[in-house]
């Protein structure tokens, strides 16, 4: 999707590091306004060429007073004056605004963290139809303060303890609140940035996923050209066979599917998988077993990362195969791979604004964002890499692709290696695993519970616990569960099973699954943890 597409209407965030900063974007977005977020440290250039209607400044974990604090580049607060651009700061952006505006950002002497109390001062730009005296709670964390606005700012609401909470330059368009209106702790945070994007900043309503499949579409049959040959990589999931489908829709039979045994699958995943590509989509899909190929360069590794970088480059490696077979049969070599790689894919592989880092996070290190070798032969195709997993699923509708499978939990490109805590290959943990995944999957299913959960998964612990089973001693594997809630996978919490059901499951599996004989849960929300335990 191209962002320029959708540029008269564009909400542009510059991300200084807050751990909130993603809901911003998914916010706006539910608003039907399409919004791109991008380091807060970018080059001028680079965010006038996406020639946004607004820019937000986000929160960070940053003081404007340390020397390394990160900034918007010189020259943007004049350009955005010039250009009529209306600029909001939240917290840390907030501060940023103040002091390279000429203000001043102290350190406060009562720190702020968690709910609190705000109180409207004077009739604001901000707050809409909101009278002088009105309160509402909001969702602070914040150390500095502001202590002394620039020329032109005004203080139009207090917190309880009298720190300024927001302000505003009418005149200049530019706009500041201290706490995060975009966190469900700020309950009137929603009405806050509505009213702000539609009434003060005069925003249409208009971006539907009608326009991201009709632009994606545009998109594909430009790149590709029309003598071209794609690849996509089906892995089973939701994420690929979006894009799958989407690319077939732009250039027919020129796409050539490839869903790969890669020997790390769930509980006849393979035969559930191919059956629908074949019988619900009708997708050209071939199915190649490398399960000996992927698990002998998988034995004796342990580390979570290497596996990673291990079963990318092996999947690379059978994608150029793949394309020399094609280039055989069709006198013409592929010059295409499309990947289902999302938006939170592509914020959770780059460096945190004010790290010194210029090189990405390891979190997503099995995407084509990074963990494809620089040397590949395949040009990259990525349709979905501006969207959330919902509104991936939401586009999927619109594709016809039914509706069971755009269900289906995530799963992860290096599949259960990244849920065997050890060697993949020792013993028979794979087998073990599939077992037990299948069991809890199947009882979610059957108790209803599983269109309410985000991702559910088993692990299989590189630790053996004592039991009794059948009147004898045993000394055998360790489970955990893990099942979250979640909007799109940024942050999640644990899911909240009744003790019955937890009671339940971990019967069946003790008693059918031979070698496993304690069941833990995990009860850990992102952050701290990621999703998966790797």
């Amino acid at each position: 999707m191209d962002a320029n597409a959708v540029k008269s209407d564009l909400v542009l965030i510059l991300d200084f590091g807050s751990q909130y900063t993603h809901l911003i974007t998914r916010r706006i977005r539910s608003l039907s306004i399409f919004s791109l977020c991008i380091s807060g440290t970018s080059p001028l250039e680079a965010i006038t060429s996406l020639n946004p209607r607004v820019v937000i400044l986000s929160g960070g974990p940053h003081s404007v007073h340390t020397p390394d604090s990160p900034s918007f580049p010189p020259g943007f607060p004049e350009w955005a004056e010039a250009n009529g651009v209306v600029v909001l700061g939240i917290c840390y952006g907030l501060q940023l605004i103040v002091q390279r505006l000429g203000g001043e950002v102290r350190a406060g002497e009562k720190q702020e963290y968690g709910r609190m109390e705000i109180g409207v001062e004077k009739s604001a730009a901000l707050y809409g139809s909101k009278r002088v005296g009105d309160r509402q709670l909001v969702w602070m964390s914040h150390g500095d303060e502001v202590a002394r606005l620039p020329d032109g700012f005004e203080v139009v609401a207090r917190s309880q303890q009298g720190a300024v909470a927001a302000v505003e330059n009418r005149v200049k368009r530019f706009y500041g609140l201290q706490y995060h209106p975009e966190v469900t702790h700020s309950p009137e945070g929603m009405e806050t940035l509505r009213y702000f994007l539609f009434e003060v900043c005069g925003i249409n309503a208009g971006w539907k996923m009608e326009n991201v499949m009709d632009e994606e579409i545009k998109v594909i049959k430009g790149t590709v050209g029309p003598e071209d040959h794609v690849i996509c990589a089906l892995s089973g999931g939701v994420d690929s066979t979006v894009a799958a489908t989407l690319v077939h829709k732009a250039i027919g039979d020129r796409l050539h599917c490839i869903f790969v045994d890669n020997g790390l699958l769930r509980y006849k995943e393979r035969e559930r998988v191919m059956e629908t590509f074949e019988s619900d989509l009708h997708l050209p899909v071939t199915c190649v077993d490398a399960t000996d190929q992927f698990l002998s360069k998988l034995k004796g590794v342990v580390d979570p990362e290497t596996k990673r970088k291990i079963i990318g480059k092996e999947f690379i490696s059978i994608f150029d195969d793949f394309a020399q077979e094609l280039e055989q049969k069709l006198g013409k070599r592929p010059s295409y791979l499309v990947q289902g790689t999302l938006y939170p894919d592509v914020i959770e592989s780059c460096p945190p604004p004010g790290s010194g880092r210029t090189h990405s996070h390891t979190i997503k290190s099995h995407h084509n964002v990074g963990g494809l070798p620089k040397d590949m032969k395949l040009k990259l195709i990525e349709p979905l890499k501006l969207l959330f997993k919902d509104e991936v699923r939401q586009l999927g509708r619109i594709l016809n692709v039914p509706e069971p499978f755009l269900k289906r939990h995530p799963f992860p490109g290096p599949g259960l290696a990244v849920r065997v805590l050890g060697d993949v290959t020792q013993g028979n943990a794979l087998d073990i695993l599939r077992q037990v995944d299948e069991i809890f999957i199947q009882s979610i299913k059957d108790a209803g519970l599983y269109d309410s959960i985000w991702q559910a998964f088993a692990v299989f612990l590189p630790v053996r616990s004592v039991g009794v089973q059948g009147d004898q001693r045993t000394h055998s594997h360790v489970v955990a569960l893990r099942a979250v809630t979640s909007q799109d996978g940024m942050t999640a919490d644990w899911y909240y099973f009744e003790h019955k059901f937890l009671d339940d499951v971990s019967r069946k599996i003790c008693n059918s699954v031979r070698g496993v004989n304690r069941v833990v849960q995990d009860i850990t929300s992102k952050p701290p943890s990621t999703i998966e335990w790797e």
